[in-house]
């Protein structure tokens, strides 16, 4: 067998990036000058800070010091992540992003609540900053976004848009080409402003996010002024805006050349007539493009049953890949399952989207809401690409489930929540560092029913979870005495640093 000292040089880059974790990667700089090499730009290329990180906010602090006295280091920095406001459960709103600073902890400003000059020093280094998120309320500042504006690589901005006495709105207008845009929580003045930042971007601007928090500022009038601004966009998401309705959202799909690519209504006025929507759509090549659809049923809903059947309708010509759907509020399906129609229309809902999309669905996402084994066995079925599974079951229910997953051969990703009325204390004791002192109480599968689930489940799963917690699925590779190499699947602990993506499909 060939010593891994031995193995050409030119394989390092592969082998290291593979490696995720940035203690990992730090241990691999330090080998010798040719690891070096390979693993420092790795190493700081995102560098990630959350609250469940002991001593996170000193953490930040050392950061700018490192980046602000260490260009060449630096110059590495692409994705740049702190979020310090809670445990993954309470951030279902956060957006991934490649960088991010989520969380700026106020402590940093000094007295004067000015910012210190080595932050500034720091962000200004990031010369290869590609994408920025800065979403703590009172932390962004007009020096900050000046710092910011002038990454020349800077092409993704997402930003808290609370501005009053924190940054003058004006300085979003210098940022240029810029292809993604979130704002979040947006004032007045910044509504005012958006206009002309997207028109300094121009073509460049593919996606917008807004979100707000059942807040009146964004409106079909402030959607229909953007419209003409918005000619390349190929992803909208809004979120929370309760005076949003069919109107203004059709001002942004008709402007948008290309077509979209991707569409996200949750929270949106109880007004809102998705049968409108649909009709004025469905005839139309509008949504020819559409491969991602995120929409919310909240407890003003009346019908529905219409509202499934408009919905089917307006994706009727759309090559759906990505399907996700849930409930505002947990009471929801309470509510309409007084009813006794919600689970034979999902139901029917449910088989539809499959029988129309099925062929192409790579995630099928469901929060919130009710789903029958019937309909998960239906699903993994029918979705010969399906990649990405979440979904609310019964715990009695989870001994059934592996002969459904099975049958999906390309599944990789599979998430299970327990309705929220059957979670009780968890009984997972097992400690995986930080993230088991934020554990959600209903998280009461054990690593050991887990791993039995998962290897009923397929080769191909890479990723199972159960409520808050989330395992990576690997293999231990062994060898007999005869020679014989056997690979058994083994439950790891969950490494990257990124959110993983269920957590990031609930907003409201």
């Amino acid at each position: 067998m060939v010593d891994f000292l031995d193995l050409p040089i030119d394989l390092l880059p592969c082998v290291l990036s593979f490696v995720v974790k940035a203690n990992h990667l730090a241990a691999a700089a330090v080998v010798d000058k040719t690891w070096n090499v390979f693993a420092t730009p790795l190493l700081y290329e995102r560098v990630s800070i959350y609250s469940w990180h002991k001593e996170g906010k000193v953490k930040v602090l050392q950061l700018f010091s490192t980046l602000g006295n260490h260009l060449h280091l630096a110059k590495h920095v692409r994705r740049l992540g702190t979020q310090l406001t809670g445990p993954p459960l309470l951030q279902r709103f956060i957006l991934s992003a490649l960088t991010e600073i989520r969380d700026f902890p106020k402590a940093i400003l000094n007295s004067e609540g000015d910012i210190p000059e080595l932050v500034l020093k720091g962000l200004k280094n990031c010369r290869n900053l590609h994408s920025c998120t800065w979403t703590r309320d009172g932390s962004l500042s007009s020096e900050i976004l000046g710092a910011l504006s002038s990454a020349s690589e800077l092409r993704e901005l997402e930003f808290n848009g609370h501005s009053q006495g924190q940054y003058d709105p004006r300085m979003l207008c210098q940022f240029k080409a810029l292809s993604k845009i979130s704002v979040i929580m947006p004032s007045s003045a910044v509504i005012s402003q958006l206009r002309s930042m997207f028109e300094v971007s121009g073509y460049h601007l593919r996606h917008l996010t807004v979100i707000c928090k059942s807040s009146p500022v964004i409106n079909d009038d402030v959607l229909e002024s953007m419209a003409s601004s918005l000619t390349n966009l190929e992803q909208f998401y809004v979120t929370g805006c309760p005076k949003v309705t069919e109107r203004g959202v059709s001002a942004i799909i008709s402007s948008s050349q290309p077509g979209l690519r991707a569409l996200g209504l949750e929270s949106v006025s109880p007004r809102f007539n998705i049968s409108t929507f649909a009709r004025h759509y469905a005839n139309t090549e509008a949504l020819n493009n559409l491969r991602s659809i995120t929409l919310t049923i909240s407890r003003s809903l009346a019908d529905v049953e219409g509202w499934t059947k408009a919905v089917l309708h307006l994706l009727s010509s759309s090559p759906l890949e990505r399907f996700q759907i849930y409930a505002t509020s947990s009471d929801v399906t309470v509510q309409h399952k007084s009813t006794g129609l919600l689970e034979s229309t999902m139901a029917t809902f449910w088989a539809n989207i499959v029988a129309v999309h099925g062929h192409r669905l790579r995630r099928f996402s469901v929060h919130r809401m009710p789903i029958s084994l019937a309909s998960i066995h239906a699903i993994c079925s029918r979705c010969p690409n399906l990649e990405e599974l979440f979904l609310v079951a019964e715990p009695r229910s989870l001994d059934v489930l592996p002969s459904s997953f099975s049958r999906a051969p390309k599944l990789r990703t599979i998430h299970i929540n327990y309705p929220l009325e059957t979670r009780s204390t968890s009984t997972d004791t097992d400690d995986e560092g930080d993230d088991a002192e934020h554990e959600d109480p209903g998280s009461v599968l054990s690593p050991s029913d887990a791993l039995a689930l998962v290897k009923r489940c397929g080769p191909s799963i890479t990723q199972f979870g159960c409520n808050a917690k989330v395992w990576q699925v690997g293999r231990a590779i062994s060898m007999e005495e005869d020679g014989t190499v056997t690979s058994d699947v083994v439950l790891l602990p969950y490494e990257s640093p990124d959110i993983p993506e269920q957590f990031l499909v609930v907003r409201t």
